[in-house]
This record gives structure tokens, sequence and C-alpha cells, in this order.
């Protein structure tokens, strides 16, 4: 029997869960908010970083998530962008703040429309994104206040022809590529980098 790709589609919240065909009480609003509350969690937060670069570059909000996808999200320009996020301060205990450091190694992907593995891993984004929630206050830390959050954005041929290391980046590292921008300047920024990435791919090949 031949399965099709289940396309999901945008819910609301206010769809009820059902048991024996009757509806309750739970709304899958209730999972949403039980599941995803906690925006310090490192899952979370990197979900959130994704949705707020998403935001920023005017992605198209009618199409859900794709968690398999070879890249995280992909802009009305068709700039194709990883999104990467770190914090000082996490949901657990800490003796001091947490180290900042960025993963940015190759990654093989699942493509559904053939249900396989690429072969190879690469790096398939057009600009990489880095998130910093980089507030030290455990009292003030606000994941949803964007002035908490600093960006750095670097074209994926700065991420490939960084010599250090091809696993991660550290903060100190990163900021001897590119200066912290705030969320109002990603959109420009992304641009700016894709198009030099595609200069430089351009002038490489004549």
């Amino acid at each position: 029997m031949n399965y099709e790709i289940i396309k999901p589609k945008i819910k609301s919240g206010e769809e009820l869960f059902k048991f024996k065909q009757n509806k309750l009480s739970f709304k899958l609003l209730d999972f949403w908010k039980w599941s995803v509350s906690d925006l310090i969690s490192n899952a979370t937060r990197g979900r959130l970083a994704e949705f707020i670069v998403a935001m920023a570059t005017n992605v198209d909000f009618d199409t859900p998530r794709d968690e398999w996808a070879a890249y995280d999200l992909i802009t009305p320009e068709n700039i194709k962008i990883e999104v990467k996020s770190a914090a000082y301060i996490q949901s657990w205990h800490q003796e001091k703040p947490s180290a900042i450091s960025f993963s940015i190694k190759p990654s093989f992907y699942w493509d559904n429309a053939t249900n396989k593995q690429s072969k190879t891993k690469d790096r398939y984004a057009d600009v990489y994104v880095m998130c910093l929630l980089s507030i030290l206050d455990q009292e003030k830390i606000n994941p949803l206040d964007l002035d908490q959050w600093k960006f750095y954005v670097l074209s994926v041929k700065k991420v490939n022809d960084y010599k250090r290391s091809q696993q991660s980046i550290t903060l100190k590292s990163l900021e001897r590529l590119t200066k912290p921008i705030s969320y109002n300047q990603i959109n420009q920024k992304v641009k700016d980098e894709h198009t030099k990435n595609s200069t430089a791919l351009t002038y490489c090949k004549n």
C-alpha cells in the first residue's frame, strides 16, 4: 500500500480532543501551553528563535514548520536560512552563565518526497542566523522581549571558510566575523549576506 505524504495544515488551537467520538474539554491549545511554555529550555528556545527570525524575514506562516527540512526557513526571496540559538541562562541550576557557542556542523536531512536520507552531510542553507538570548539577569529574562536578543548573520560561505572548527563556533570567534545586530536589522542583513554569497559564488565560477 502506498501512503501519500501528509501535508500538515496550520491549526487554530481551538481543536478539541475526542474519545469514543465524544468531544473532551481539552483543546489543542492546552497541549501547546503545557508543552512549550518553558521558553528558556533549549529545545523550545531553539524553535522560538526560528519563529523570531521568521517574523523578521516575512516567512509564510500559512505553512507549518518542517522539522526535517534541509534548512529551517525560506524567505519570500527564496533565501534559505539556518537558525541557531544559545543563551547564558538555562532552565536548570547553574553555578555560572553558560559559555556561548553555536553548532555549525554539516548534517544529513530527510527528504519527505523520497523517504530517504541525503547521501552526504552538507550545509544546505544560504545564510546562518545565530540568535543569542544575551541577558544575564535571571529575574528579568524574557525571551519574548526581543531587546534581550542579539543576532549574528553569516553567509554559508563564511561558515564554510571558518577554519578553526567545522563543528561549532564560539561567540568570540563569531564576533571576529560579524557584529551583533538587533531584531529590526535581521531582514536586511540576511539579504545583504545572501547577495555577497551569490556574488562570491559567481566570481569563483568565472
